[in-house]
């Protein structure tokens, strides 16, 4: 069996096909390595988290979720039906851990380590992107239009401004429109937003489904295999995984591994020897094909937290979390709320035909990934819970795999990383 310098392996098998594992593949295979990936979902379908995502690729994208001072708004929302924040009663006993460490992760010390990781991981993604977007002959899927954040009061962004600090601190560019300024910036929107935050340097994705599948496609072509299959359980000799063994008892072999399952994953890295809290951060989204709306850019209600993207086919809006566990299922009540806040945002909105959509957005409470290797099986590489963060660092992620498995250095300092930081 052909090795590496350091003895690892030149086989690599990757447990799941979303957006990181796709990215995974195609830079395994430019670092030699022999690739299969495993999923029971196939690449970009609506089965994966990647196929809902709102289709933001933004390099500056530099805060996570808890952020000083959040823990005044968990109550309100939690009361709220229609609130960005929702946990059904039932599972709120399991939730509880995870939302106490999410608490912890917003002082103001950890909320800034938070901030400089995500940055050092996010900032490399159109550089990621763009080889394999060439390859795969699907360059137009990324779009650097920027990114609006709107506000429904003249001092919004008055109301956050440590996180544009935050921001500019790590060289990302701020831009603080009015009223008119907005209108000139994108005319789609309705007079109800009074100011606005525009980040010009981001991009967007119009079709987040088509990318996973290109890319998986592209990894294909040269010569990795896919199988579609649920992975059960592991066997390990010592501190070595030897094989995947997967529903229906079948067992495949493994030289080194990969686990970017995404909300999966949490519960495969307990039988290697990590606890990691982890929760499905459910998101919901409508599409509504055909819409006419005339918007250009990726647009956030700040006030009412969701996304409204405009894609190849209508228009998508995202947002919400809901925290209800991997089994339950959907409400999509949770969609049909979306769409009602979103109808005043447009000075015209034609509806076509709407879709409704749930995923499981794998979720650690600090807002970023685990990308590191496995306490019980050295052989393993976690890349896996980027939450709200998936698309924008699945590129950099896959890179940072290769290299892993290569026992090459990393691009990105990995220790904000580790699987041992909780």
């Amino acid at each position: 069996m052909q090795r590496n310098r350091d003895g690892t392996s030149r086989k690599v098998t990757v447990i799941g096909a979303g957006i990181v594992g796709v990215c995974s593949a195609n830079y395994l295979l430019k670092q030699g390595f022999e690739v299969e990936v495993i999923d029971p979902a196939l690449p970009g379908s609506e089965d994966q988290c990647s196929y809902g995502n709102a289709g933001g690729i933004c390099p500056g994208s530099c805060l996570p979720n808890s952020m000083p001072g959040v823990w005044k708004n968990v109550p309100k929302w939690l009361m709220d039906p229609e609130g960005p924040l929702y946990v059904r009663l039932a599972y709120l006993p399991h939730a509880l851990p995870w939302l106490l460490r999410f608490l912890a992760a917003s002082r103001k010390s950890r909320v800034e380590e938070i901030s400089a990781a995500m940055r050092a991981l996010h900032r490399y993604t159109f550089e990621c992107y763009e080889p394999l977007m060439k390859e795969a002959g699907c360059e137009e899927l990324l779009q650097k239009r920027g990114q609006l954040f709107v506000y429904e009061s003249a001092d919004g962004p008055g109301k956050s401004n440590y996180g544009l600090d935050l921001r500019r601190a790590h060289g990302v560019r701020v831009d603080i429109l009015d009223a008119d300024e907005i209108r000139q910036l994108e005319p789609a929107l309705a007079s109800i937003f009074k100011s606005a935050v525009y980040l010009p340097e981001q991009g967007q994705c119009p079709n987040p489904g088509r990318l996973v599948r290109k890319l998986a496609e592209n990894a294909a072509r040269q010569g990795a295999r896919f199988l579609q299959a649920r992975v059960k359980d592991f066997e390990l000799n010592g501190r070595e995984l030897t094989a995947v063994v997967l529903e229906g008892g079948q067992r495949r072999p493994v030289d080194q591994a990969v686990l970017a399952a995404g909300a999966w994953s949490a519960a495969l890295a307990r039988k290697l020897g990590n606890r990691i809290p982890f929760e499905t951060e459910r998101g919901y989204h409508v599409m509504v094909k055909g819409a006419d709306t005339g918007l250009r850019i990726q647009t956030i209600s700040a006030d009412r937290k969701f996304v409204a993207s405009p894609m190849e086919e209508g228009l998508r809006i995202a947002g919400n979390v809901e925290f209800s566990g991997l089994r339950s299922p959907p409400n999509m009540v949770r969609a049909d709320t979306l769409l009602k806040q979103a109808r005043p945002m447009f000075r015209t909105f034609k509806e076509g035909e709407v879709k409704r959509w749930m995923g499981h957005r794998p979720g650690t409470p600090d807002s970023i990934p685990v990308i590191d290797r496995a306490k019980r099986a050295r052989n393993v590489v976690y890349a896996f819970g980027h939450g709200h963060q998936g698309l924008i660092g699945g590129s950099v992620t896959g890179k940072l795999v290769a290299e892993l498995a290569a026992g090459l250095p990393a691009t990105v300092d990995l220790s904000p990383f580790s699987a041992d930081r909780f």
